[in-house]
């Protein structure tokens, strides 16, 4: 058996013509796998089923089911406005040529538009393009209506061929395929999107409904003080109350921090004066048995430029880190700052067990956290932005006593020492 015999329509199509269909459809589908981009993808198709169908323009008509109506996605014409065709009309599942190509899912070849009542002029009269002959194809996909493919006036006048209209009912099919996969694809995202949302605004309602739980508790203690005039009760809960808030002014500084994109503000800044800094802020969070920090500054005498409130925030964040991995009573946190080629180093290492090998490579996604209630998952992420935003990196290493070591590099911060 022959392949005219397989496909009857191809027995009156020249050898020449065959190729060039087969060679058409083979460059759509080598497109399909490379353009992730759905309306990119379908704008191809559609310049390719034009060049085959040898039409003057071509558009794809999506289905809107909740209205009842067509819309126009992809519009091509080497005249006329698809811009405006795309923004302003919209078309009745009754309406135009399209409209009864949607209803009857039929294929409709109409050769001369001015002899057809169901022709819809509104289309020409906003896109300023005068339609002659149409072609037009569902698009369906499992028995579900997509949308229409359109081609308009062959080129050279004359009527679209049979084998212009069953090369559109292939190239259809392609644009159906790229479609639904596209919507499946949109769906999975955003159930995944919503998921992930969720997640994260769990966590982050559990970390802050501890620290109001902890407020709540020394408010009344605190108020249960002063009517006893009890001052030794007052000196045990102000001190939990003041870390609370310092938590909760912290945890709202990152999620402004992590929000939006900011430009550093760099300013001459002393290291050493931001390292003491960070580390009495550090303590002011931490219990009354806080960890031993130690600072080590090597050259740097002369002011750095920096963001000095941005650079502050992840070094705090990364003690804060460093103090939730270690033990209570042996502890210990190094911070060092140093300058190489131009830039300034910064260094936070603790003596803790490390970062787990499997955790490494999420630990700065937000709201990825291996503290459970105990952290928001936000902390390294703002400091990943912030670093970046000064053109820098910050990289996760192994601490020559087996714990975690953030290495901060800021480029161009240490002009000559």
């Amino acid at each position: 058996m022959s392949i005219d015999e397989n496909i009857p329509w191809l027995q009156d199509v020249s050898p020449g013509e065959v190729r060039r269909i087969v060679d058409a459809l083979y460059r759509v589908h080598q497109l399909i796998p490379a353009i992730t981009d759905v309306e990119a993808l379908l704008e191809r198709i559609m310049e390719v089923g034009k060049t085959v169908a040898r039409a003057e323009a071509c558009s794809i008509l999506l289905h809107d089911k909740a209205a009842g109506e067509l819309y126009f996605l992809v519009a091509q014409g080497e005249s006329g406005d698809q811009q405006a065709l795309k923004r302003e009309v919209r078309l009745k599942m009754d309406e135009g040529i399209a409209g009864f190509a949607a209803t009857t899912r039929q294929s409709i070849n109409v050769p001369d538009v001015t002899k057809d009542e169901r022709f819809y002029k509104g289309a020409d009269e906003v896109s300023r393009f005068e339609t002659r002959s149409v072609l037009a194809v569902p698009l369906t996909d499992h028995d579900e209506l997509l949308g229409v493919l359109e081609v308009l006036n062959k080129v050279g006048g004359g009527p679209f061929t049979d084998t212009d209209l069953h090369v559109l009912d292939m190239f259809s099919s392609l644009a159906a395929s790229s479609l639904a996969n596209a919507r499946l694809i949109e769906e999975n995202l955003r159930a995944a999107r919503l998921a992930a949302i969720g997640q994260a605004i769990a966590g982050l309602s559990h970390y802050t409904k501890n620290i109001v739980a902890s407020m709540t508790g020394s408010t009344e203690l605190i108020d249960q003080g002063l009517s006893t005039g009890n001052t030794d009760m007052l000196k045990r809960c102000w001190p939990i109350l003041k870390r609370s808030t310092n938590r909760i002014s912290d945890f709202v500084q990152d999620m402004l921090a992590f929000s939006k994109p900011r430009e550093p503000m760099r300013e001459p800044c002393y290291v050493g004066a931001l390292l003491e800094d960070a580390v009495r802020t550090f303590t002011g969070l931490q219990q009354a048995e806080h960890p031993q920090v130690d600072i080590q500054i090597e050259g740097l005498e002369a002011p750095v430029s920096i963001d000095a409130q941005g650079v502050f925030r992840c070094i705090l964040n990364l003690l804060t880190n460093a103090a939730d991995a270690i033990s209570a009573d042996s502890g210990r946190i190094n911070v060092s700052a140093r300058a190489s080629d131009g830039a300034l180093v910064i260094e936070v290492s603790d003596n803790g067990p490390g970062v787990p090998r499997d955790k490494r490579a999420q630990i700065f996604e937000p709201f990825f956290s291996t503290k459970g209630s105990r952290g928001t998952g936000l902390g390294l992420a703002v400091t990943q932005k912030i670093i970046h935003e000064h053109g820098g990196g910050v990289v996760l290493e192994e601490a020559p006593g087996g714990g975690a070591l953030f290495r901060i590099t800021l480029p161009d911060a240490v002009k000559d020492q």
